[in-house]
């Protein structure tokens, strides 16, 4: 294949994930008041093969988004209220023991699925929040010594209340690593508030949702993103970002190499919804703030002063030279 049918064919791809991730941020508008970068970050998320965690007031909308997210893409969908009492196989699956047969049988748990919602992560116990780690890293689950593979695509949607913490139990750094992003909502505008209280007396959008993309077109997607080219100073670039993180003295653990990994798909995401077959520095700084933030640990001064993890990030990317 010659130079211009390649870069016809980019061309192409571009252009089919950017209508791909405009019809699913149009759909998630008919039911979420929210920023329409917050609604793009989410289908970003799902094109890097990524994990979000929505962390936001109670009421704002999260599961609501986390839902609506699932059914304008026509897969598989389970959803799991995180409580003190839920154990790791009512997560994973169990082996049950079939009299008939006289063998044990998996019985896979609601993990299988295309996208998986966990609300309220934080309320379940650490033993029950491990039994994501290998699902969400490896894309499997491990019952008894034999591992089970995951259908792609396959993604975690998290929704957590940074308020409330008794009765709650906060995420482990390696478990936050693996999430690919952190987002909120926010309050809605008065005009918009008003809007979704008139449209909600009647019915609830929600329950009216269809798809709008199938699960092969969401995996061409996929694909499509992960074959975006990055030119090396590009790369040098998110790595020179994570090493400024881990030399800032108001942080106490920076930026891991997952993060640059995870940081350059969600990069690659947006450049293909954007229409462009590379990689730019934009691209890299647009989203370095919600990928970085929920991965640092800031120092004892810097959080008794106020300061915001994400605000951090952006004053690395500041001070950070971008390649021309």
């Amino acid at each position: 294949m010659d130079e211009r049918a390649v870069e016809a064919k980019q061309g192409v791809e571009a252009s089919r994930a950017s209508a791909l991730v405009e019809s699913i941020v149009a759909n998630l508008r008919k039911v979420i008041q929210a920023p329409d970068d917050t609604l793009t970050f989410s289908v970003l998320c799902l094109l890097s093969e990524g994990h979000l965690i929505i962390e936001d007031f109670p009421g704002v909308g999260k599961t609501t988004l986390a839902k609506s997210l699932a059914r304008s893409i026509d897969c598989s969908f389970s959803r799991l209220q995180f409580t003190p009492d839920l154990l790791p196989s009512d997560v994973t699956g169990v082996n049950v023991f079939n009299q008939r047969s006289n063998e044990f049988e998996f019985r896979p748990g609601p993990v299988f699925a295309n996208v998986l919602l966990v609300d309220e992560i934080n309320r379940a116990s650490p033993k029950t929040q491990a039994a994501l780690l290998e699902c969400m890293q490896e894309r499997q689950v491990t019952i008894d010594g034999v591992s089970y593979g995951l259908a792609p695509p396959f993604m975690v949607m998290a929704t957590q209340n940074p308020i409330e913490y008794e009765g709650t139990y906060p995420l482990p750094e390696a478990e936050l690593d693996r999430f690919t992003m952190r987002i909120a909502i926010g309050y809605p505008p008065l005009a918009d508030e008003a809007r979704m209280l008139s449209e909600n007396a009647a019915e609830t959008p929600l329950d009216t949702l269809e798809p709008v993309v199938s699960a092969q077109e969401l995996l061409d997607a996929i694909d499509d993103a992960r074959r975006v080219y990055v030119e090396e100073s590009v790369n040098r670039y998110v790595v020179t970002i994570l090493r400024q993180t881990r030399s800032d003295s108001r942080l106490f653990l920076g930026a891991s190499p997952r993060a640059g990994l995870a940081l350059l798909r969600v990069a690659k995401a947006r450049a293909l919804a954007a229409g462009q077959d590379f990689v730019s520095p934009d691209d890299v700084k647009t989203v370095a703030p919600i990928v970085l933030g929920h991965r640092l640990i800031l120092a004892p001064e810097a959080r008794s002063s106020g300061l915001d993890a994400e605000d951090l990030v952006r004053d690395v990317l500041e001070r950070t030279p971008v390649p021309v």
